[in-house]
């Protein structure tokens, strides 16, 4: 049992992030405000929160090339501003998310010293989908693997919360050499891919997916999910959340994988993922809803940390909470 400590509450973002700079001559400050990549949808501008504000400026794309499309796939993620002698970090998301997700844990595996990376997984986030590629498990799996290899070229602590775990464990199945440790948050892994929803006519499929972006449906599930925080916040982290809904290929991809069947990784971890995993460690955070990471990220942080940090052999770290 892992106690939480310390709360995080996120501060109220001014309107614009500035970072102070000296002048050579004189004794003056002058201010440089921190742009959001052309790339990012324009709405960004109107999103409040000052660390997802703040992450949304380090956004960047990477070619990454792949088998399934003549041209590399310009993927977004967020690099690491150091390289550090312990393994690095690399973080993925949740269904339909972003790396927008980590925008609190993110700055604090960085304080911690770690080369960290957010990465978008195919057909969500922030990357170039305008030649549309295939959104399927297979085509995801191959694009993570080749950013992997293009990009990062190490074994890493890979960390996957929700459906981004079971992303996790499918590349490590298929690509056991690229990671060192595993780290899975409120693991979403026993579902059976989408189930009936990849038998859904096309106009349905579609219907499904337009009210998935809605605000009025991930208003409600904000409120349902965190505790505590204003209407005003969750209007907030709503805007954050459904960003990258805003490409005009975001539709396409999303039904392409919905039709595909999705994951299904509980036939490489039958029954329950502790007994499955003989050297995993299980650490629950008390109080804390599906996102962990939103919700507590200094525990987060920490549980990782020391986890990075151990120097007995484990292969695998599961945090989760009641």
């Amino acid at each position: 049992m892992v106690a939480v400590t310390a709360s995080f509450a996120p501060a109220p973002a001014p309107s614009t992030i500035t970072m102070p700079m000296k002048k050579r001559s004189g004794g003056t400050v002058c201010f440089a405000e921190l742009s959001f990549p052309s790339f990012l949808p324009k709405q960004v501008e109107n999103i409040k929160d000052t660390f997802a504000r703040k992450l949304a400026t380090r956004i960047d794309r990477l070619p990454v090339p792949v088998s399934f499309s003549d041209n590399s796939i310009m993927s977004s993620c967020v690099r690491p501003l150091i390289q550090s002698k312990t393994s690095p970090v690399v973080l993925l998301h949740g269904f339909d998310s972003s790396c927008l997700e980590w925008r609190y844990t993110y700055p604090l595996l960085e304080e911690a010293g770690f080369e960290t990376w957010a990465v978008d997984i195919l057909g969500w986030g922030f990357s170039d989908l305008e030649k549309l590629p295939p959104c399927n498990v297979a085509s995801k799996r191959e694009h993570f693997y080749q950013l992997w290899k293009s990009h990062i070229k190490r074994p890493i602590i890979l960390v996957g919360p929700s459906l981004g775990a079971a992303v996790a464990i499918d590349f490590v199945v298929n690509h056991p050499e690229a990671v060192e440790k595993l780290v899975l948050i409120d693991a979403s892994v026993y579902e059976e891919g989408t189930g009936n929803l990849a038998t859904l006519p096309r106009i349905a499929a579609y219907a499904g997916v337009y009210l998935l972006k809605s605000i009025p449906l991930r208003l409600y599930v904000n409120v349902l999910a965190f505790t505590g925080i204003s209407f005003g916040t969750s209007l907030d982290w709503t805007n954050v959340g459904r960003l990258h809904c805003l490409y005009p290929w975001w539709e396409d991809a999303t039904v392409d994988f919905m039709i595909s069947g999705g994951y299904n990784v509980s036939a490489q971890i039958q029954q329950r993922l502790h007994c499955e995993l003989p050297n995993a460690t299980i650490r629950q955070i008390p109080d804390c809803g599906h996102l962990p990471h939103v919700e507590r990220p200094n525990s987060v942080a920490k549980l990782i940390v020391d986890f990075v940090h151990e120097d007995c052999f484990k292969e695998a770290e599961c945090v989760s909470q009641y």
